[in-house]
């Protein structure tokens, strides 16, 4: 696919070269781990790359550091689960500024607390009663010098993500890559990257069975919506729909999409702890559970598995990996 993008023209091969030049000196590199033992309990030649010791333990400080850094507003206003909104507390702290970060009441409480410990002021909602969208609205009626930050609507998001992207295939060859989706910030940013490089490496998304509007989305050819934000452990992917720039890469870009089960989301968990000591969160933990749930599909592969952040509440990941849920 050719880097010409409707909905973010400014998505070109310059800009691109010129954020993988700068933005290394701000972020840590990915963790590149290959793990013998998943390998040989799944009949394919796995590689992790963890993020979760990325800034603020996940991908999400490299887009929001692109971001925040190429604006001029002193507050930002974002919405998040948590990652994004660490993200953009942190970079906001290290650049100058300040933030409000929207938060569903039912995010991990240690998210809320890192928002809170990077200086950012967090406003919790039910999301029953008011979506992510519409309080950010207020608050930006309230506020309107202040910037809206998109978790993955960006082409400075995408961007910033692809350096994840373009570490990952530096370190390959790979003959597939698997990433989480939720909002598609980080899906995207793969096949921006694979397409600047000129890789013919597959890209393949993990995504959660309740919240699958993006895999609904690649099958059907057109951008489908959740009614309502799913319920899933898959924190990170509790997203409404794709974004649109997301989706006008990824309905090209993608192999497949495989929906993956809570369940199977427990035992990857479980597998990194076990075989790579690693503690991942759910989200991240959605692409080892692709390989779970159709091992066959990756026989004799090299697969990169990316493990997008590692920040999860330790009473849910005490539960997660006493599940005996073999």
């Amino acid at each position: 696919m050719p880097l010409n993008y409707i909905n973010a023209p400014q998505l070109n091969s310059a800009y691109i070269e010129n954020v993988w030049n700068t933005l290394p000196a701000s972020i840590r590199p990915t963790l590149i781990l290959p793990n013998p033992a998943l390998s040989q309990r799944f009949g394919c030649e796995i590689t992790i790359a963890s993020e979760t010791f990325q800034h603020t333990g996940s991908f999400k400080f490299r887009a929001a550091y692109n971001l925040l850094s190429s604006i001029p507003h002193p507050h930002v206003i974002a919405a998040s689960s948590g990652n994004f909104g660490q993200a953009v507390a942190y970079s906001s702290k290290l650049l100058g500024k300040t933030c409000t970060v929207v938060m569903p009441n039912t995010s991990a409480r240690v998210k809320i607390e890192a928002v809170l410990a990077h200086g950012g002021e967090v406003d919790l909602i039910d999301v029953h009663q008011i979506s992510r969208a519409q309080r950010v609205a207020q608050l930006l009626a309230a506020r309107p010098e202040a910037f809206q930050a998109q978790a993955y609507d960006d082409y400075r998001v995408v961007v910033g993500n692809s350096t994840l992207g373009q570490e990952i295939l530096a370190a390959g060859p790979f003959d597939t890559v698997i990433v989480p989706v939720g909002g598609g910030g980080l899906a995207s940013a793969l096949v921006v990257a694979r397409d600047h490089l000129k890789s013919s490496t597959t890209i393949i998304g993990a995504e959660p069975i309740p919240g699958n509007d993006a895999a609904r989305s690649l099958r059907s050819g057109t951008l489908v919506r959740n009614e309502e934000e799913p319920v899933t452990l898959a924190d990170g992917a509790r997203t409404v729909s794709l974004g649109q720039l997301n989706w006008e890469i990824l309905q090209h870009g993608l192999k497949d999409i495989i929906d993956v089960s809570d369940p199977l989301i427990i035992q990857a968990v479980r597998h990194y702890f076990l075989s790579a000591n690693l503690k991942v969160e759910p989200t991240g933990a959605l692409t080892l559970g692709a390989i779970i749930a159709q091992p066959e599909r990756f026989a004799g592969q090299r697969v990169c598995c990316i493990v997008s952040g590692g920040n999860v509440d330790p009473d849910l990941y005490g539960q997660v990996l006493s599940d005996q849920n073999e």
